[in-house]
């Protein structure tokens, strides 16, 4: 999510790559030098890797790690060159890699030092970032269940409870309301859920992305994510978000209701210009224009007709009673409803019972006969999250349907479709068409579940006995999930550090976490190793491991942002790097955009950093090339530091499968 602006997933070329060999090792000093590792660790027994950033090639030049008491553990060349890094100044980049026992080390080249790493299993690796996810959708909370920590003192947005309802707002096509909002008369109670990122909007675009997810981890790594981990138990946080998913759906009407606040203004009032408007007119206010703590939405005076949405926060519905539901709303819906029965089956059964009614009711009623020229109802503006494809989410809510009703000796009684094969039959026809849609199928992230999506049908078409006549196979799945995983590898070949994503373009952070689930799926379907070393490489490259020398999950390593856009976490959290953080939060991470001289101070809003002329990642940015990734630590800039409830969501699923290895079947 945006702060104020537009965030569009395109596809934009990359020119960071370029090839320079010299013949003789440069001087190497920790000013024109540095080593980018894995910040969080390296799993023990594996090949790992890290990078040498320097003036020219230094490939073959000797380097060391040493352990924690200084003593040398392994001694090496640095390896073949991987490319040229064009930032403000120019970087060859050279391979190190290294096998070593666990323990804590770090890397020495002369007098350039590494950040500090560990080496172990991967329970002592992931453990604490898995805890540290679980932290952030906690401070995340919203409404009066929120739980108190050194960033959450009180319940925020409690007027929730008994929301106004609206129609879907009058947006042109800047992104700016053109009238005032449309009551419909009814009221719901929309308190709970989890804020969808820096602001205090809640989407169920994302919600039911990040509660299928999370749903996946606690039924698939019950060690890592359920009830056999003392320390990141996502049980009740999921169900904390499926309740509120729960509450945005009426069942007895089929009425769907999508969003909890407004996310942009206009000058649709009546006034005398105020706001900076024309005459006759004053600004609305948003949710993005003033800066402040959730709790303070309870009880500030805000003065007026222009702030009257802002602690009344209205509720968008998407359509009349039982009128047809946008695919991808839908598809992930059922899909998140369908993974709460699995879950919750035995320990709530009534609870379970009517998610599985809500799955089957809300897939029912899926708009199937759209395109891509038809715009999907993701949320206000649409911009916001401009999805386009939608068949890999009802492949994704048919599975898991099938899923929840072929593990059921007696499914709940007024299903409408009872028998699993049904819904197996629905997912291969989902996942056959998005294969051969037009659209660029992408890897694993909110735009695209299909990495997912495939993997879970693959499962399901194993438990059913692979019966003959879907319409798809087991194969093509596979293969376009090779396709996807191949694509990532050979983006990575035009990119120093291998990333399978560009990284000028948006959500690259959530990107390479999910490149590291797919990889480790299809590792686990087909037996072969051939994309595992990526899935740790991937990981490596937003834990750490790229040009900026910065892990882009906050509080998981030595270095990560510090001035996210983020209204806790800046006006509670500390702003160096020490307690409070918003742990686990992955940010938006590098693009081609970074918007920190564009107005976007909101008044309230800390200063950070508070010496805007010393950046420490300047020398890896290039601002003469408009296509050039760049990374900037600043507050103003949604466009890389921003966290979000969707972009952390492949990072729990990432730590439990390199914890576990495989699910827990």
């Amino acid at each position: 999510m945006l702060w104020g602006a537009v965030a569009l997933p395109a596809l934009l070329g990359s020119s960071l790559m370029a090839q320079s060999l010299t013949p003789s090792a440069p001087s190497l000093t920790p000013q024109n030098a540095f080593i980018r590792v894995n910040q969080v660790g390296y799993e023990a027994g594996s090949q790992s890797r890290a990078y040498l950033m320097s003036p020219a090639s230094a490939q073959g030049t000797k380097f060391k790690l040493l352990d924690s008491h200084g003593n040398i553990a392994f001694t090496g060349k640095v390896g073949a060159d991987q490319g040229t890094w064009v930032g403000a100044s120019s970087f060859e980049v050279n391979a190190i890699d290294f096998s070593v026992c666990h323990g804590t080390y770090t890397i020495q080249i002369g007098t350039v030092v590494s950040p500090s790493f560990q080496v172990g299993s991967g329970n002592a690796i992931y453990s604490q970032p898995l805890a540290n996810a679980l932290s952030f959708y906690q401070n995340e909370r919203d409404g009066i269940n929120y739980i108190p920590s050194a960033l959450r003192t009180a319940p925020g947005h409690i007027s929730d409870a008994y929301a106004k309802v609206y129609l879907t707002p009058n947006i042109d096509v800047n992104d700016i309301l053109v009238s005032d909002l449309t009551p419909t008369g009814a009221t719901i109670n929309a308190e709970g859920g989890w804020w969808d990122a820096g602001d205090y909007l809640k989407f169920v675009q994302t919600h039911s992305y990040t509660v299928a997810l999370m749903l996946i981890g606690v039924r698939d790594f019950p060690n890592q994510m359920g009830s056999g981990s003392w320390t990141s138990n996502f049980t009740a946080e999921a169900k904390f978000g499926l309740e509120w998913l729960s509450d945005m759906w009426d069942d007895s009407s089929k009425t769907l209701y999508y969003q909890v606040g407004i996310g942009t203004g206009g000058c649709v009032l009546k006034g005398t210009g105020q706001g900076g408007c024309p005459a006759g007119t004053q600004y609305l206010y948003s949710d993005h224009d003033i800066w402040r703590l959730p709790q303070d939405d309870n009880v500030a005076n805000y003065p007026g007709a222009p702030y009257k949405y802002i602690r009344n926060r209205p509720v968008f519905v998407a359509g009349p009673a039982g009128s047809k539901i946008s695919p991808n709303l839908a598809g992930r819906l059922a899909a998140a409803f369908a993974v709460g029965y699995q879950v919750y089956r035995n320990s709530d059964p009534g609870f379970a019972a009517q998610c599985l009614k809500n799955a089957e009711d809300i897939f029912d009623l899926a708009q199937t006969n759209a395109n891509k020229n038809n715009t999907l109802l993701t949320t206000a503006p649409y911009d916001f999250y401009p999805e386009v494809e939608w068949r890999d989410d009802l492949e994704l809510g048919a599975t898991e349907l099938y899923n929840a009703l072929s593990n059921c000796n007696t499914p709940p009684a007024g299903l409408p479709h009872p028998n699993a094969s049904y819904y197996l039959n629905k997912a291969a026809y989902w996942a056959n068409a998005y294969i051969h849609s037009t659209n660029p199928s992408d890897t694993l992230n909110l735009y695209d579940v299909s990495g997912l999506a495939h993997f879970e049908l693959y499962r399901a078409i194993s438990s059913a006995g692979n019966p003959g006549g879907l319409a798809t196979t087991q194969a093509a799945l596979l293969d376009n999930m090779k396709t996807q995983l191949d694509s990532a590898v050979t983006q990575g070949m035009t990119d120093p550090f291998g990333f399978g994503f560009a990284w000028n373009q948006f959500d690259t952070t959530t990107h390479g976490s999910g490149l590291a689930v797919e990889a480790k799926e299809y590792a686990y379907l087909t037996g072969s190793s051939t994309y595992d070393q990526y899935s740790q490489r991937w990981e490596a490259n937003i834990l750490g491991a790229n040009a900026w020398g910065i892990s882009l999950i906050v509080g998981n390593g030595t270095t990560f942002p510090d001035c996210m856009q983020h209204q806790v976490a800046n006006l509670v959290g500390s702003l160096d790097g020490s307690n409070p953080v918003l742990a686990g939060a992955s940010v938006e991470g590098p693009n081609n955009y970074a918007n920190v001289l564009s107005g976007g101070f909101v008044t309230n809003m800390r200063n950070c950093p508070a010496n805007v002329s010393s950046d420490p990642y300047a020398a890896f940015n290039n601002y003469a090339d408009q296509n050039a990734a760049v990374f900037v630590d600043n507050v103003q800039s949604y466009a890389t530091t921003e966290p979000a409830i969707d972009l952390t969501a492949s990072s729990f699923l990432m730590f439990a499968w390199r914890t576990a290895g495989a699910p827990a079947d």
